[in-house]
């Protein structure tokens, strides 16, 4: 015999058209949801034989601590850094972390989020992912009340506060090393464009160009979807062209991958023919040939500040805080063309 589905928060919030947070209330009988749309709520909770998750449930009555995080991809070094910090700073504090992957798609990072809200959780943090353009999710989030805190690509400034890296000035300091070097052609190759994060490090990039007065060729800037595939066909594309660039500055650790991939798979040199920094907080880009010079994000310690800001908000900091993390740039042989003595 099969077995009947449990009607859930999200089933009732779609039959409604709603959001789950404004069934939430109306069950628990809020105040903050008009009579009308209670009755309603109330009204097909009952026809449709809705019962309270038994887990949400044991876990309000036991009252546990718990922060719901959000991230993008779980298995880049620097995602997996951050989530380390947040897991040690809410341990301090007796808060477990419970932590949900959106694989980079913002249907799976709406369900993260409707889940956390299910699970009662007392804050939130997150990271967008790049396919990300409607932020209703996160005004609900706001309207609710409850915590939420942004980290690395965030959304609302006006509403949420944020833990970033100085993508701007790590970029402008990279590429005028590439200048400085004998680069001349930098090519920036990174995600898409809406993402605040690829804006502060696309900025700094141009801006070095502009401080040393060298022309902004446009097709030398691309910026697409964060894929180790796209990218490297990207690279390919540059490097096939009459007047490829010499040097490449990409936006993070998949990207940065696919272009040294395709700059070797070319049997190009790095760096005499094309030199190449990448944004990756990943140990492997020293054990790479040649070494990799790398922008490192200090992932660690966004983690601990985004908890710590978070903890603040759930203790009722109402402030909106911007927290600048600074990056670490690291030159190795990837990146310097000057003739070796």
């Amino acid at each position: 015999m099969a077995k009947t589905k449990r009607t859930s928060l999200k089933d009732l919030a779609q039959r409604l058209g709603v959001s789950i947070a404004t069934v939430s209330r109306a069950l628990r009988n809020s105040h903050e949801v008009g009579e009308e749309m209670k009755r309603k709520i109330q009204q097909l909770a009952k026809e449709l034989n809705y019962r309270p998750n038994p887990f949400a449930q044991s876990l309000r009555k036991e009252a546990p601590k718990i922060i719901g995080v959000v991230v993008p991809n779980l298995v880049t070094h620097y995602y997996a850094g951050v989530l380390d910090g947040i897991e040690d700073r809410a341990r301090e504090e007796g808060y477990s972390v419970f932590c949900s992957n959106s694989h980079e798609d913002d249907a799976k990072e709406r369900e993260a989020i409707d889940n956390f809200i299910t699970m009662h959780v007392e804050g939130i943090i997150a990271c967008l992912a790049q396919t990300t353009r409607d932020y209703s999710h996160y005004r609900e989030i706001h309207d609710m009340g409850m915590p939420l805190v942004f980290f690395a690509r965030t959304c609302l400034p006006e509403l949420f506060s944020s833990v970033v890296a100085d993508g701007d000035v790590a970029a402008q300091r990279a590429t005028q090393h590439l200048i400085d070097t004998g680069s001349r052609r930098i090519a920036f190759i990174g995600g898409p464009n809406h993402l605040d994060m690829v804006k502060r490090r696309k900025h700094g990039y141009l801006e070095a160009l502009r401080e040393n007065r060298i022309p902004i060729d446009r097709n030398l800037v691309v910026c697409d979807k964060i894929d180790f595939d796209v990218a490297m066909e990207t690279t390919l594309r540059l490097l096939g062209s009459d007047n490829r660039p010499d040097a490449i500055l990409a936006f993070n650790d998949i990207i940065t991958y696919a272009a040294f991939e395709a700059i070797k798979s070319l049997g190009l040199r790095i760096p005499e023919d094309v030199a190449i920094i990448g944004f990756t907080d990943g140990d492997t880009s020293a054990f790479v040939t040649p070494k990799l010079s790398v922008i490192a994000d200090q992932a660690y310690v966004q983690g601990v500040k985004a908890c710590e800001l978070l903890l603040g908000d759930i203790r009722g900091d109402r402030k909106i805080h911007k927290v600048i993390v600074p990056m670490k740039l690291t030159i190795r042989e990837s990146s310097d063309k000057r003739v070796k003595d």
